[in-house]
C-alpha cells in the first residue's frame, strides 16, 4: 500500500506569525527531544531571528511541510526540514529544498550545508539524491549522543 499523498502540490511560501503553531507541532512530532522550543520557533517564524527564514509547504490552507534555514554570507544552511506523516514521500520535501536553494542564490550564498543523523537512511538517502555530498561528521552532536553527518551542496549563484 502506498503512503497518501496530497491530490495536488502544495504552494511553498515564506511562514508568517499565523504558521507558529502548526509548524511547532512539526517540530514537536518530527524531533522529539531535539525539537526547539515553541518560543524560538514562534520567534523565528515571526521574522525575529535576522538571518532566518522559515519557508512553509502550504495545501489549501494547511502546513503539511516546513523548512527552516539561514543565509549569511556566501553560506546557507539548512537547519530544519519536516514533512507531516500523510504527506511524505509525495515531493513535499523536494520543493520545500528548492525553496531553500532559492533562498541561498537569492541571498548570494554559493552553498548549502546541512547535519543530518546518520541513522537517518531516508534522510541521508533524500540529500544524496539532491545533490549534497558528505563532507565531515560531527560525534556526539546530537543530545542523545549520535553522529551528525554534515553534508554540502554547491549552488550556482
Amino acid at each position: 500500500m502506498s503512503p497518501a499523498g496530497p491530490a495536488s502540490a502544495p504552494t511553498i511560501r515564506v511562514a508568517g506569525p499565523d504558521d507558529a503553531a502548526a509548524v511547532a507541532d512539526l517540530e514537536a512530532e518530527n524531533l522529539g527531544g531535539d525539537a526547539w522550543p515553541f518560543g524560538l520557533v514562534a520567534a523565528g517564524v515571526a521574522g525575529e531571528a535576522p538571518t532566518v527564514t522559515y519557508l512553509v509547504a502550504d495545501l489549501d490552507g494547511v502546513v503539511v511541510g516546513y523548512a527552516a534555514a539561514s543565509v549569511v554570507a556566501d553560506i546557507a544552511e539548512l537547519q530544519r526540514v519536516a514533512v507531516t506523516p500523510r504527506h511524505r514521500r509525495a515531493g513535499v520535501a523536494g520543493l520545500l529544498l528548492d525553496g531553500v536553494v532559492a533562498l541561498a542564490r537569492s541571498g548570494g550564498a554559493d552553498r548549502v550545508l546541512l547535519e543530518v543523523r546518520e541513522d537517518n537512511e531516508a534522510a541521508l538517502g533524500f540529500y544524496a539524491q539532491r545533490g549534497f555530498g558528505e563532507i565531515d561528521r560531527r560525534r556526539r552532536y546530537y543530545r542523545d549522543g549520535a553522529t551528525a553527518v554534515v553534508m554540502l551542496l554547491p549552488v550556482d549563484r
